[in-house]
Parts: C-alpha cells; structure tokens; sequence
C-alpha cells in the first residue's frame, strides 16, 4: 500500500494489524498499536514545547525512532545528524540548519546546545538529510515525509516483504538509505523492524533477531560474511550506498541467500533502480522514476514523487544539479538491452568508501594543500581507504603530523589510511587533470 505521511503509515497498520510486530531493538518490542499510541503521546508533548526544528543525534534506537515519528506528526521540520561526527562540525550544521531543539545523548546535547537558533517557520513535513560531502561542504537536501513514503513504496514494488517478514536495520538512520531501506522499507509493508543494537553486536545481530531480510553497505556485508554471521532464516540482502565487489554478492549468493543491489542518491530519497533477477548489476528503474542518458553517458533522473525540494539554503547548488525537474547525478552508466541500468563510472571527482560515505576530492585535496604548503599531492583508494599520494621530499610521519589537526575533524572514515611518496610528478592530462584511474590502477 502507498502511504503519504508517516502518520498515515502507522495509523494504517495500526487499525489493520494492531497486535503485529512493529519495532524491537533488544529486550524491547511494541506492536504497531502500541507504537501509534507512543508516537501521538510524544507529539502532545513536543507540541506543548513550542519548538519548530528537532537536531536528532540518531542512535537508531526505539526511543530515537518514536521521537522523529513524533516529531514530524507535531509539525516540526526533522535534521538527521549523525551523532558520532565532530563536535565541533555538528555546532556548524546545528546552527546552520535552524535547529531549536535536540534530541540525542544528553552530553552531546548539553554542548551542542549554544549553537541552537530559533527555530523554522515553514518545516512542517520536512527531513533534512545530509549529503556525505567532506567537513563543511556536505549539503543538506531537503526532504519530506512524503517523498520518503514514496521511496519506501517504490522500494517495495521491486522487492516485496511481507507481515511475517522481519526486516534488521543495522544501517545509522542519520543516512537516507538506512532510513528508507532499513526502517520504512519494513514498516509499509507492515514487517516487523528490528533495530540493531550497534557496532558492537553486528556479529550477532542476526543470530539474535533472526530477521529474513536486511539492508546492508558493501563494508557491511564484507564483515558479516568473513565472520559467517549470517543467520539461516535470512532470505534477502539488499546492498547498496557505495561500490560493492562482485565476490561480495556471490559469495552471498552462494549460502542460497538472494542478493539485490540498489542504485540511488540522498536528493532522490534513496534508491532508484533496483537489481530483481539474474544479475546483481543489472538494476530495473523504480516505477515512479524515469532514468535516461545524456550524451557523455551521465544518468538524469526524473523522480517527480520522490525529488528533494533541494538543497537547504543552496538555491545555487540546488540549480546546479536539478534542471527543469531532471536531477543531473554525476554518474557514469548504461542500458543492456533489457532495458536495464549498470553503472559504469562517476563523472564528479569523488570516491565512494564501502560505508557508502563520499569524498569529493577537489575540496577534500585543497584541505591538505593547504594544511601542508604542498600542491603535487592527489588521494585515492587503497584497500577502500582513502591513500594520500604525495610527490616531494619527507617522510611519511612528518607529513600525518602537519596533517592531525585536519585529520581529527574529519569523521573516522574520511580519514586518510597513510601516505605514498613519489619522487615523479603526478600523472596529468594535456590540460593538467590529474589521471585518477591512472593512480588507482597503480594501487
């Protein structure tokens, strides 16, 4: 079924199967009655409060799943933070984003607290999620409940679950794929949700809620695979956020698991194209969305019920990239010809780590030109991680060192992995580019 609002979504299910499985996240378990009921209480109570816009510091808890249900059905505009960021670049997206109210650990909220505004005006319905860009140049996209419904419907008319489906979301909720494809995903088709407990029981989650379906990044599933964590109820993996070996989804496959990958962005709210059959590679568009090519082979995608509204307080990067409707992605791809969508490569200089988290090098390699006095340097990935190429004199030591301060206000992922240094000059087109693939190949 297709649900406009949240509030629609749980009081559907809630009327339909009232005594069914809705969420459990460890000892804990609510019915979708009793979640409705727990979702109104709290938004009696946050409209009682008189704020407009709730930071939630998302630790993909139950309590953190009914405060934002609760929210946007109190009217307020939703920012998903991601509670394991810098303190320091949290302060700037709280204060840039208007939030006057957080929710989250208590000490985060205590210092992030002299950085909260007055608040929105017009959020009623609105979900800010934020683009996996580096430091102070991440976007946030402008979202709503709707276009996340629709996302989780569209979703759902490839890979179908059921109510006596139980859907494990490990994913940070603070991310639109874990969003969409880890929680509403299960909750529209009434399945029951059950929340992961955490980093540290990802190798046993599965063996302790026994879910028959789960969303996963490909440095997820490369973990859960290596640790054979993987319970035998498990009938769907779905993959997606970030560039996956093709060994991964086999060796998945080959515990009789069906494996599908997802293609889609943070501004389409999460996926557009799904794989369904054969090929894990071979995605089928989603049926709101209409995919073309433009004529470097760049993917254009119309999503009409699932578009950001755009970027928030961007009007200029929203024009940049969304054009009479057709959101210009920066990526690479093609049909075979079944009509189907493998994606070839990406356009924009960025690399995409296995957690699904971005870098987009010109602003992330002009941050260390600039924290080393050194301009012949380039950064690519070397077993996923992101490898500082540096040509000239020093030793790798006295070169993380000028780089620490930098280093430790990125999150832990974006962090460089260590440094090669090269005596050559970087190899450069005719009209000075540097030659990624030409370093990658070498990795």
């Amino acid at each position: 079924m297709r649900f406009d609002r949240f509030s629609q979504l749980l009081a559907h299910w809630a009327e339909a199967a009232p005594q069914a499985p809705a969420l459990r996240c460890g000892g804990r378990s609510l019915s979708f009655a009793e979640t409705w009921e727990a979702v109104r209480t709290r938004a009696e109570a946050l409209r009682a409060e008189g704020k407009t816009c709730l930071g939630v510091l998302a630790d993909g808890s139950l309590d953190c799943v009914i405060e934002l249900f609760a929210a946007n059905l109190a009217g307020m505009q939703l920012v998903m933070l991601d509670e394991n960021a810098p303190a320091a670049l949290l302060r700037q997206l709280v204060a840039y984003t208007d939030i006057d109210a957080l929710w989250g650990d208590e000490d985060l909220v205590e210092e992030l607290t002299p950085a909260l505004t007055g608040g929105v005006d017009d959020g009623e319905g609105k979900i800010l999620f934020f683009t996996s860009g580096t430091t102070e140049r991440a976007k946030a996209v402008v979202l709503t409940d709707h276009s996340l419904c629709q996302s989780a419907w569209n979703g759902a008319q490839k890979l179908p679950l059921s109510p006596t489906d139980t859907l494990l979301c490990m994913l940070p909720l603070g991310h639109v794929f874990g969003f969409v494809c880890g929680l509403l995903w299960g909750l529209s088709c009434g399945a029951c949700v059950a929340l992961g407990r955490g980093a540290r029981h990802y190798i046993d989650d599965c063996t302790y809620y026994r879910p028959t379906a789960v969303s996963l990044v490909p440095l997820l599933l490369g973990f859960l695979l290596k640790q054979r964590a993987v319970n035998p109820e498990l009938k769907l993996i779905l993959v997606g956020a970030g560039d996956c070996p093709k060994t991964l989804l086999e060796a998945a496959g080959a515990l009789g698991i069906r494996v599908s990958f997802g293609y889609g962005l943070t501004e389409t709210s999460s996926g557009v194209a799904i794989s369904v059959r054969g090929d894990p590679f071979a995605m089928e568009i989603c049926p709101d969305d209409t995919i073309t090519l433009a004529e470097d082979g760049e993917i254009l995608i119309q999503a009409p019920t699932c578009m950001m509204q755009g970027y928030y307080k961007r009007p200029d990067a929203t024009a940049e990239v969304l054009r009479d409707g057709v959101f210009h992605t920066g990526d690479l791809g093609r049909f075979d010809e079944e009509g189907r969508l493998h994606i070839t490569g990406r356009k924009k200089d960025m690399l995409v780590l296995p957690d699904g988290t971005k870098i987009f090098l010109p602003e992330y390699e002009a941050a260390l030109m600039q924290a080393l006095g050194h301009t012949e340097l380039a950064v690519t990935l070397r077993d996923q991680r992101p490898l500082l190429i540096y040509s000239g004199e020093g030793s790798e030591k006295e070169i993380l060192a000028k780089l620490l301060p930098l280093m430790t206000e990125l999150p832990r992922g974006q962090r460089l992995c260590g440094v090669e240094i090269v005596q050559e000059p970087l190899p450069r087109t005719a009209t000075g580019k540097i030659k990624r693939w030409e370093l990658q190949q070498k990795g």
